[in-house]
Protein backbone atom coordinates (compact mmCIF):
# COMPACT_ATOMS: atom_id res chain seq x y z
CA UNK A 1 0.00 0.00 0.00
CA UNK A 2 1.52 3.27 -1.15
CA UNK A 3 0.08 6.61 -0.02
CA UNK A 4 0.68 9.80 -1.97
CA UNK A 5 0.20 12.95 0.14
CA UNK A 6 -1.16 15.76 -2.06
CA UNK A 7 -1.25 19.30 -0.60
CA UNK A 8 -3.97 21.50 -2.17
CA UNK A 9 -5.82 24.75 -1.52
CA UNK A 10 -4.65 26.75 1.48
CA UNK A 11 -3.85 23.87 3.84
CA UNK A 12 -5.82 20.80 2.69
CA UNK A 13 -4.59 17.31 1.92
CA UNK A 14 -5.91 14.90 -0.69
CA UNK A 15 -4.56 11.37 -0.77
CA UNK A 16 -4.02 8.74 -3.42
CA UNK A 17 -3.79 5.19 -2.07
CA UNK A 18 -2.21 2.71 -4.48
CA UNK A 19 -2.50 -1.07 -4.35
CA UNK A 20 0.95 -1.82 -5.70
CA UNK A 21 0.22 -5.30 -7.06
CA UNK A 22 -2.91 -4.51 -9.07
CA UNK A 23 -2.07 -0.80 -9.62
CA UNK A 24 -5.61 0.07 -8.58
CA UNK A 25 -5.91 3.39 -6.80
CA UNK A 26 -8.36 4.96 -4.37
CA UNK A 27 -8.53 8.71 -3.73
CA UNK A 28 -9.48 10.32 -0.43
CA UNK A 29 -11.16 13.76 -0.24
CA UNK A 30 -10.91 15.09 -3.77
CA UNK A 31 -10.81 18.89 -3.74
CA UNK A 32 -8.77 19.58 -6.88
CA UNK A 33 -9.37 16.87 -9.51
CA UNK A 34 -6.87 18.21 -12.04
CA UNK A 35 -4.03 17.92 -9.53
CA UNK A 36 -5.14 14.42 -8.57
CA UNK A 37 -5.28 13.24 -12.18
CA UNK A 38 -1.77 14.55 -12.82
CA UNK A 39 -0.48 12.25 -10.11
CA UNK A 40 -2.67 9.34 -11.24
CA UNK A 41 -1.10 9.67 -14.70
CA UNK A 42 2.41 10.00 -13.34
CA UNK A 43 1.99 6.89 -11.18
CA UNK A 44 0.40 4.90 -14.02
CA UNK A 45 -2.49 3.62 -11.91
CA UNK A 46 -6.21 3.06 -12.45
CA UNK A 47 -8.38 5.27 -10.23
CA UNK A 48 -11.62 3.42 -9.46
CA UNK A 49 -12.96 4.85 -6.21
CA UNK A 50 -13.21 8.01 -4.14
CA UNK A 51 -13.59 7.84 -0.37
CA UNK A 52 -14.99 11.11 0.99
CA UNK A 53 -14.79 11.81 4.71
CA UNK A 54 -17.47 14.53 4.79
CA UNK A 55 -19.49 16.88 2.63
CA UNK A 56 -17.62 20.18 3.09
CA UNK A 57 -16.53 21.74 -0.18
CA UNK A 58 -12.81 21.57 0.53
CA UNK A 59 -13.06 17.78 0.83
CA UNK A 60 -15.71 16.93 -1.75
CA UNK A 61 -15.96 19.68 -4.37
CA UNK A 62 -13.90 17.75 -6.93
CA UNK A 63 -16.10 14.67 -6.97
CA UNK A 64 -18.47 15.80 -9.72
CA UNK A 65 -15.76 16.89 -12.12
CA UNK A 66 -13.74 13.75 -11.47
CA UNK A 67 -16.80 11.56 -12.07
CA UNK A 68 -17.42 13.39 -15.36
CA UNK A 69 -13.86 12.76 -16.48
CA UNK A 70 -13.81 9.13 -15.30
CA UNK A 71 -17.12 7.42 -16.20
CA UNK A 72 -17.89 4.58 -13.82
CA UNK A 73 -16.00 6.14 -10.92
CA UNK A 74 -17.46 5.12 -7.55
CA UNK A 75 -17.86 7.88 -4.95
CA UNK A 76 -18.43 6.63 -1.41
CA UNK A 77 -19.20 8.33 1.89
CA UNK A 78 -21.64 8.37 4.79
CA UNK A 79 -23.48 11.63 4.15
CA UNK A 80 -26.05 12.21 1.42
CA UNK A 81 -24.80 15.81 1.20
CA UNK A 82 -21.54 14.60 -0.39
CA UNK A 83 -21.23 15.80 -3.96
CA UNK A 84 -21.70 13.09 -6.65
CA UNK A 85 -22.18 10.34 -4.05
CA UNK A 86 -22.91 6.97 -5.69
CA UNK A 87 -23.38 4.88 -2.54
CA UNK A 88 -23.83 5.68 1.12
CA UNK A 89 -21.66 3.74 3.54
CA UNK A 90 -22.56 2.40 6.99
CA UNK A 91 -20.49 2.31 10.16
CA UNK A 92 -18.43 -0.85 10.35
CA UNK A 93 -18.84 -1.68 6.67
CA UNK A 94 -15.77 -3.23 5.09
CA UNK A 95 -14.48 -2.76 1.54
CA UNK A 96 -11.58 -4.32 -0.33
CA UNK A 97 -9.34 -3.07 -3.13
CA UNK A 98 -6.95 -5.83 -4.14
CA UNK A 99 -5.02 -6.64 -0.97
CA UNK A 100 -6.16 -3.45 0.79
CA UNK A 101 -8.93 -3.80 3.36
CA UNK A 102 -10.98 -0.77 4.38
CA UNK A 103 -13.10 -0.48 7.52
CA UNK A 104 -15.52 2.44 7.52
CA UNK A 105 -15.73 4.21 10.88
CA UNK A 106 -18.48 6.74 11.48
CA UNK A 107 -16.91 9.60 13.44
CA UNK A 108 -19.50 12.36 14.00
CA UNK A 109 -18.62 15.64 15.66
CA UNK A 110 -17.19 17.89 12.98
CA UNK A 111 -20.20 16.84 10.89
CA UNK A 112 -22.83 14.23 11.71
CA UNK A 113 -22.03 12.24 8.57
CA UNK A 114 -18.26 12.21 8.96
CA UNK A 115 -16.65 8.88 8.03
CA UNK A 116 -13.03 7.91 8.71
CA UNK A 117 -11.36 5.06 6.83
CA UNK A 118 -9.07 2.48 8.41
CA UNK A 119 -6.90 0.66 5.85
CA UNK A 120 -4.62 -2.35 6.22
CA UNK A 121 -3.18 -5.28 4.31
CA UNK A 122 -3.16 -8.84 5.62
CA UNK A 123 0.25 -10.41 6.27
CA UNK A 124 2.02 -7.14 5.51
CA UNK A 125 4.74 -5.66 7.74
CA UNK A 126 3.67 -2.11 6.92
CA UNK A 127 1.52 -0.41 9.57
CA UNK A 128 -2.17 0.29 8.95
CA UNK A 129 -3.45 3.78 8.14
CA UNK A 130 -6.47 5.86 9.03
CA UNK A 131 -7.73 8.70 6.86
CA UNK A 132 -9.45 10.85 9.43
CA UNK A 133 -10.50 13.94 7.47
CA UNK A 134 -11.46 16.60 9.99
CA UNK A 135 -12.37 14.19 12.80
CA UNK A 136 -8.79 13.84 14.01
CA UNK A 137 -5.79 15.92 12.95
CA UNK A 138 -2.17 15.90 14.06
CA UNK A 139 -2.26 17.21 17.65
CA UNK A 140 -5.89 18.31 17.34
CA UNK A 141 -9.27 17.77 15.77
CA UNK A 142 -11.75 19.62 13.59
CA UNK A 143 -14.16 22.09 15.12
CA UNK A 144 -17.43 20.65 16.41
CA UNK A 145 -19.99 21.98 13.94
CA UNK A 146 -22.64 19.28 14.23
CA UNK A 147 -23.46 16.77 16.93
CA UNK A 148 -22.72 16.69 20.63
CA UNK A 149 -19.58 16.64 22.73
CA UNK A 150 -20.46 13.08 23.73
CA UNK A 151 -20.56 12.03 20.07
CA UNK A 152 -17.21 13.68 19.42
CA UNK A 153 -15.72 12.00 22.49
CA UNK A 154 -16.90 8.61 21.25
CA UNK A 155 -15.51 9.33 17.78
CA UNK A 156 -12.10 10.48 18.99
CA UNK A 157 -11.41 8.38 22.06
CA UNK A 158 -13.50 5.24 21.66
CA UNK A 159 -13.43 4.80 17.87
CA UNK A 160 -10.20 6.33 16.58
CA UNK A 161 -8.26 6.29 19.85
CA UNK A 162 -8.52 2.50 20.18
CA UNK A 163 -7.00 1.70 16.78
CA UNK A 164 -3.56 0.03 16.87
CA UNK A 165 -0.95 2.51 18.16
CA UNK A 166 1.23 2.02 15.07
CA UNK A 167 -1.61 3.26 12.82
CA UNK A 168 -0.51 6.14 10.60
CA UNK A 169 -2.86 9.12 10.83
CA UNK A 170 -3.49 10.94 7.54
CA UNK A 171 -5.69 13.95 8.29
CA UNK A 172 -7.43 16.53 6.15
CA UNK A 173 -5.48 19.69 6.97
CA UNK A 174 -2.03 21.00 7.80
CA UNK A 175 -2.96 22.54 11.15
CA UNK A 176 -0.21 20.89 13.18
CA UNK A 177 1.69 23.98 14.29
CA UNK A 178 -1.37 25.79 15.61
CA UNK A 179 -2.68 22.61 17.21
CA UNK A 180 0.58 22.08 19.09
CA UNK A 181 0.69 25.69 20.24
CA UNK A 182 -2.74 25.15 21.75
CA UNK A 183 -1.67 21.78 23.20
CA UNK A 184 1.21 23.58 24.92
CA UNK A 185 -1.27 25.99 26.47
CA UNK A 186 -3.28 23.03 27.77
CA UNK A 187 -0.27 21.07 29.04
CA UNK A 188 2.69 23.46 29.40
CA UNK A 189 4.82 20.82 31.13
CA UNK A 190 4.23 18.02 28.63
CA UNK A 191 7.67 17.20 27.17
CA UNK A 192 6.09 15.34 24.26
CA UNK A 193 4.23 18.50 23.25
CA UNK A 194 7.44 20.56 23.46
CA UNK A 195 9.40 18.09 21.35
CA UNK A 196 6.68 17.76 18.72
CA UNK A 197 6.24 21.55 18.55
CA UNK A 198 9.95 22.04 17.93
CA UNK A 199 9.82 19.39 15.20
CA UNK A 200 6.71 20.96 13.61
CA UNK A 201 8.32 24.41 13.53
CA UNK A 202 11.24 22.99 11.59
CA UNK A 203 8.87 21.23 9.18
CA UNK A 204 7.01 24.50 8.71
CA UNK A 205 10.24 26.37 7.94
CA UNK A 206 11.16 23.69 5.42
CA UNK A 207 7.61 23.73 3.95
CA UNK A 208 7.30 19.97 4.46
CA UNK A 209 4.06 18.17 5.49
CA UNK A 210 3.72 16.97 9.07
CA UNK A 211 1.54 14.01 8.08
CA UNK A 212 1.42 11.23 8.89
CA UNK A 213 1.73 10.93 12.63
CA UNK A 214 1.12 7.66 14.44
CA UNK A 215 -1.79 7.16 16.78
CA UNK A 216 0.61 6.15 19.54
CA UNK A 217 2.33 9.52 19.21
CA UNK A 218 -1.00 11.35 19.19
CA UNK A 219 -1.94 9.80 22.52
CA UNK A 220 1.12 11.49 24.05
CA UNK A 221 0.44 15.09 22.98
CA UNK A 222 -3.02 15.53 21.44
CA UNK A 223 -5.22 17.02 24.20
CA UNK A 224 -8.41 15.89 22.48
CA UNK A 225 -7.30 12.28 22.94
CA UNK A 226 -6.05 12.95 26.47
CA UNK A 227 -9.31 14.01 28.13
CA UNK A 228 -8.81 11.49 30.94
CA UNK A 229 -5.42 12.95 31.92
CA UNK A 230 -5.34 14.96 35.13
CA UNK A 231 -3.40 17.82 33.52
CA UNK A 232 -6.04 18.22 30.79
CA UNK A 233 -8.89 17.99 33.28
CA UNK A 234 -7.22 20.65 35.39
CA UNK A 235 -6.99 23.00 32.41
CA UNK A 236 -10.72 22.62 31.67
CA UNK A 237 -11.98 22.46 35.24
CA UNK A 238 -14.09 19.45 34.28
CA UNK A 239 -13.94 15.72 35.04
CA UNK A 240 -16.41 13.91 32.78
CA UNK A 241 -14.64 13.17 29.48
CA UNK A 242 -17.31 14.71 27.24
CA UNK A 243 -17.35 17.85 29.40
CA UNK A 244 -13.55 18.09 29.21
CA UNK A 245 -13.75 17.77 25.43
CA UNK A 246 -16.49 20.39 25.20
CA UNK A 247 -14.34 22.95 27.05
CA UNK A 248 -11.30 22.05 24.93
CA UNK A 249 -13.28 22.71 21.75
CA UNK A 250 -14.43 26.12 22.99
CA UNK A 251 -10.96 27.05 24.20
CA UNK A 252 -9.42 25.94 20.92
CA UNK A 253 -11.87 28.12 18.97
CA UNK A 254 -11.02 31.14 21.15
CA UNK A 255 -7.30 30.41 20.77
CA UNK A 256 -7.67 30.28 16.99
CA UNK A 257 -9.62 33.55 16.86
CA UNK A 258 -6.88 35.21 18.90
CA UNK A 259 -4.28 34.27 16.30
CA UNK A 260 -3.71 36.72 13.48
CA UNK A 261 -6.40 36.04 10.86
CA UNK A 262 -5.84 35.94 7.13
CA UNK A 263 -6.85 39.35 5.77
CA UNK A 264 -10.11 39.46 3.76
CA UNK A 265 -8.25 40.56 0.61
CA UNK A 266 -5.94 37.54 0.87
CA UNK A 267 -8.89 35.20 1.34
CA UNK A 268 -10.63 36.65 -1.71
CA UNK A 269 -7.49 36.27 -3.79
CA UNK A 270 -7.11 32.66 -2.69
CA UNK A 271 -10.73 31.91 -3.52
CA UNK A 272 -10.40 33.55 -6.92
CA UNK A 273 -7.25 31.55 -7.62
CA UNK A 274 -9.10 28.27 -7.09
CA UNK A 275 -12.34 29.41 -8.69
CA UNK A 276 -14.23 29.18 -5.42
CA UNK A 277 -15.30 32.77 -4.86
CA UNK A 278 -19.02 31.94 -4.71
CA UNK A 279 -18.65 28.88 -2.44
CA UNK A 280 -18.59 29.29 1.37
CA UNK A 281 -15.63 27.68 3.09
CA UNK A 282 -16.22 25.29 5.97
CA UNK A 283 -13.73 23.46 8.16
Amino acid sequence: MKVKVIPVLEDNYMYLVIEERTREAVAVDVAVPKRLLEIVGREGVSLTTVLTTHHHWDHARGNAELARLLPGLVVLGADERICALTRRLAHGEELQFGAIHVRCLLTPGHTLGHMSYFLWEEECPDPPAVFSGDALSVAGCGSRLEGTAQQMYQSLVETLGTLPPETKVFCGHEHTLGNLEFAQKVEPYNDHVKAKLSWAKQRDEDDVPTVPATLGEELLYNPFLRVAEESVRKFTGKVAPADVLDVLCRERASFERAAEPLQPQARALLALQWGLLSTPRQK
